[in-house]
Parts: C-alpha cells; structure tokens; sequence
C-alpha cells in the first residue's frame, strides 16, 4: 500500500511494489495501484470524448473555411488559400507554446482546462462575428472582418493548450512498462484516431450543409456548445485520471538547454569514454568534467549528466525525421483548399434535388480511414506481427514512411483527375462560364481522397506514436506539439509556395495557377509539383529512417554501461 512518510514523500510496502504504476498519482496526489480504478480505457474515454468535440470544432470551421472567405467576406482563391494555410498554421505551430507551458509549469491537466474554456470563448464571438451585419460603409466591414480574424486566432491559441496535452494525457492513461498496458497504449492511438475521424465525417457531412445551406451563425454556434458540453464530460473524469508524477522535477527544457550550453563551453574538452549513444558525440563534452554516474546529478550549466545527455540526444535525433516529413504535411494542407475548390466546379448531385457542398467530399477521407484503421489495427497488425515479431506488426518509422509513398500516389492521381476535369471543360466550351457545373462526377475525386485517407492511417497515427513514444518521459506533451509543428510549418510553406507561384504565373493579365476562375486554373500543375517534391522528401526520409536509433535500443546500451 502507498503511504506518505512524515518528510512528504511516498513509501511503498514492499508485497505490493509491483502493483504501484511508476511515475503517476490519483487526483487526490496518491500513488496508483494497478489493481485501482484510476486510468486505462476508462479514463481514456473521457479524454476522447473531449478530443472528439474539439475536433468536431476545429474542422466546423477549417473544412469549410475557404468557402466563408471566398463567400460572405468576398477574398481571391488564391488570398483565401493563404489565409486558410496561415492559420492553420498558427493552429499547429501553437501547440509548441502549450507543451512548453504544460510540461514546465501547469502540467497537462491544468492546461486543457484554460485552453478549454478559451475555446469556448473563441469560439462563442466566432459565432458572434458571424451574426453580426455588416453595414453598407466600408469602416464596418473591415471592423467585422478584423472581429472575425481575431476570434478565429483565439481559437487557434486554445487548440495551441489543448492538442499536445489532451493525447498525451490520454497515452498517460496506460504504463508503458507493463506487458498488457504497453499493447492498449499503442492501441490507443488507432482508436484514437479512428474516434477522431468519425467525428470528422459527423462534422464534415452535416456541420457544412448547415453553413452553406442554412447560416454561418448556427454552423459556428454548434461547434461551441458541442466543445462547452465536452468540457464538463472531462471534468466528470477527473478523479478516475492518472497524473504524471515525477519527484525532484526540473524544468525539462532547462535541463535540456544545459547539455548544449555545457558542451559549448566544453568544447575543447575531450569527453568521458563512458557514454551511452556514439551519435551526436559533440554533445558528450556536457560530461567534461566528471558526471555522477549514469543517472547523477547535474551541476548546473557547466557539467550535466548521462541522463541529461540522452535525453538531449533523443530530441536530437528527431530532427531529420521532423524535417522530412515537411512536404507531407504540404500535401495534407490541399485537403480543406484546393481539393475543395476543385469539388465546387464539378457536379455533385445525390438524386434529383439534393447536392453535397464541396467541403463534404472530405468525408471520403474520414470515411477511408474509419472503415480502414480497425483493419489495420485487428488484422494487419497481428499478421506482420508474427512474420516480423516487432509487437506493433512494423516499426514506427515503417509507417510513417509508407504512408508518405500513398500521399504521393494520390498526388498523381489528383494531376490526373485535374486534367480529365479540364478537358471536360475544354470539350464543353466552359473556360469563360465559372458559374457552370462541369459535367463531370464528384466520384471522379473520390480516389484522391480515399488514398490520403488511407495514407493518414499510416502516416498521421504513425507520427503520433513517435513523437509521443521517442522523447523523454518529461517532455512527451513536446513530443506531440513537434508532431502538430510538422503540419503548422508545412501549412506556412504551402502558403508560401502558393504566393510564389501566384506571383509568378499571374503576371501580365495571364491567369495564374490557381486563377479565381478554376476552368482557365492549373492545378493540375500544381499537384505534379507536389509529387515531385514528395518523391524528393521520401528518399531523405528512408535515408534517415534507416539510419534511426530507437530509444529502446539506447536504453538496453544504458543498462549495459551501468
């Protein structure tokens, strides 16, 4: 039984040392027994189902986003798309500011309270800016665009606090270290996903008929009673959660920051033969001086310890993997902006009297991944598992990079569709008249959807587990926020592309690449631009993947040092 002693700290009797979970406390600051109610799925749950409403947020107004700016705020194709990707950027870049709070100072839970209760608020005046009519000067409607900005950036600075906490939080729900509850942990990022996606279709399907059929105001007011309802549902959850517990913590960035000062300052220094790692050796000159032992104490800014090192180390090798895996996240952006606009030129009628808006062609992408993620998680894996006996079927970095290989595919084939959509539009004399349906099936864009969709699974979850799984313990809401940064970064570069080639091919009364008329546009062209960069980043990514060194496999030289 856990017990606190008279100085403060936790005791642990020795009968029941293997029913304590290491690194972890109840709400009330306690130990946790294996054999308690706090954690596993049960708490997961609720964390879900808070993730599931903030993504049923988040995509009520990024699916459709490009759509209000071109419609009621009257902005260009090509100035709409740029907008769209900065935010999105913002939203992902954010969350390196959340994790650093969250690891730092409040911890996880703290900080998916406050950036709950701003979401709430964003999204509450978001709604409001949609209600509000503009008057006829045009004084007042810049202030509705300028009211309208600031809010949808509120909610970009709550998803900055919410995303890299509420998963990471909800992984803290199994222990890593136990055989059965390592399994659930890497399940739980499928189910994860898969929960999260089916919340997408839900929102994608219904949120936009009702924001380009009905009103604005109610399509942005829906998402923020979902999210204020989701947020009492985890509160309800608070005393069966488990809270990341570590004694003597530090500030991990510190310790972090330290190892890089210490080697700089020691760098004519020739480091201790006991090391861990050999790669990024520059930064063994941290332990000039003398380290205490594998896990001794730092001394400051001048010497650090083995432990310190590694875990320096670990972020470090992140770096390669991160920064090629850049383009991906370019072609992710195209999903919610160019694949859109591309869906509103074609025909997308369901029987006589109805028609689907644009934004909900990205259901196909939630769909493919919901029909397509139990197969992988209760068939794919358990056969690669027994042919490759790696306990997740195949590696991290595996996934990740097949995924990859299908954005590509479906790259080419979005080139492919393009073209056959223009030369529709070429037989029927239609590249002077926007207005008219192209008479050509929304099924056309199905496989380009489909194949990202099924890409996702491999490369979006993925990247999850990796960046959740291949830092340290205390840094792990900094793991995802990296995860998130990838997609912040590529929604700025994608932006950035888009201005360039704006500039470039919009000249001298030409149309451009992504000309507000879509019929003398060539996206097409664009796409094959996209692939070639994939083709370009995927081989960076298997020369660096091959090269990877897992954590785990430095922790077995770790136990060999000591």
């Amino acid at each position: 039984m856990a017990a606190q002693d008279s100085s403060g700290s936790y005791s642990i009797s020795d009968p029941l040392i293997d029913d304590v979970v290491d690194g972890v406390v109840d709400y009330r600051g306690r130990r946790v027994r294996r054999s308690s109610k706090c954690g596993r799925w049960r708490s997961a749950s609720f964390i879900i189902g808070v993730e599931i409403a903030e993504r049923f947020a988040y995509y009520g107004i990024s699916s459709n986003l490009i759509t209000y700016l071109t419609g009621p705020l009257g902005q260009s194709t090509a100035s709409a798309a740029e907008n769209v990707n900065a935010w999105s950027g913002a939203a992902s870049m954010l969350p390196l500011i959340g994790a650093f709070v969250a690891d730092s100072y409040l911890g996880r839970y703290r900080t998916i309270l406050i950036s709950s209760v701003l979401y709430v608020v964003g999204l509450g005046l978001l709604t409001l800016s949609a209600v509000i009519q503009p008057q006829d000067s045009s004084s007042s409607s810049m202030g509705r665009v300028i009211f309208f900005f600031s809010s949808l950036y509120l909610v970009a600075i709550a998803q900055g606090g919410h995303k890299p906490c509420v998963q990471a939080f909800g992984a803290d729900q199994f222990d890593g270290t136990h055989p059965e509850e390592s399994k659930s942990r890497s399940s739980f990022f499928n189910w994860w996903y898969f929960s999260l996606c089916l919340g997408t279709a839900f929102t994608i399907s219904i949120l936009n008929y009702i924001q380009d059929n009905l009103n604005w105001g109610l399509g942005f007011g829906i998402p923020c009673a979902v999210m204020a309802v989701a947020f009492v549902v985890f509160l309800l959850g608070t005393k069966t959660y488990r809270y990341s517990f570590e004694e003597n913590k530090s500030n991990p960035f510190v310790r972090v920051a330290q190892v890089y000062v210490a080697a700089a300052r020691n760098w004519r220094a020739t480091p201790p033969s006991v090391t861990v790692s050999k790669k990024a050796s520059f930064l063994d000159k941290a332990l000039a001086g003398g380290a205490d032992g594998i896990n001794g104490s730092r001394k400051g800014w001048k010497t650090c310890s083995i432990t310190q090192v590694e875990e320096a180390k670990a972020l470090l090798r992140l770096v390669p993997i991160w920064v090629t895996c850049v383009i991906y996240a370019v072609v992710f952006a195209q999903s919610s902006t160019f694949f859109t606009k591309q869906g509103s030129t074609i025909d997308r009628s369901i029987g006589p009297n109805f028609q689907i808006p644009p934004a909900t062609l990205q259901t196909f992408i939630s769909l493919s991944i919901v029909i397509f993620l139990p197969i992988y998680d209760r068939v794919f894996i358990p056969i690669a598992r027994k042919i490759t006996g790696e306990p997740s079927g195949i590696t991290m970095l595996q996934r990740i990079g097949f995924g990859m290989l299908l954005s590509l595919i479906s790259m080419v084939v979005a080139a492919l569709v393009e073209i056959k959509r223009l030369q529709i539009v070429k037989d029927f004399g239609l590249a002077d008249k926007p207005s008219v349906t192209v008479p050509m099936s929304m099924w056309w864009l199905a496989p380009q959807y489909i194949l990202f969709g099924i890409a996702d699974v491999f490369t979006m979850v993925g990247l999850q587990e990796f960046f959740y799984d291949q830092v340290p313990d205390a840094l792990r809401s900094l793991g995802l926020a990296l995860y998130l940064s990838i997609f912040g970064v590529g929604s700025f570069l994608s932006s950035f592309i888009i201005s360039i080639i704006e500039k470039a091919t919009g000249g001298g009364g030409r149309d451009s690449w992504f000309s507000n008329n879509l019929n003398r546009a060539h996206l097409d062209y664009f796409y094959w631009l996209l692939a070639i960069l994939s083709t370009i980043e995927l081989a960076a990514y298997l020369y660096f993947a091959g090269s990877y060194t897992y954590n785990r496999e430095v922790e077995h030289a770790d136990e060999d040092v000591s």
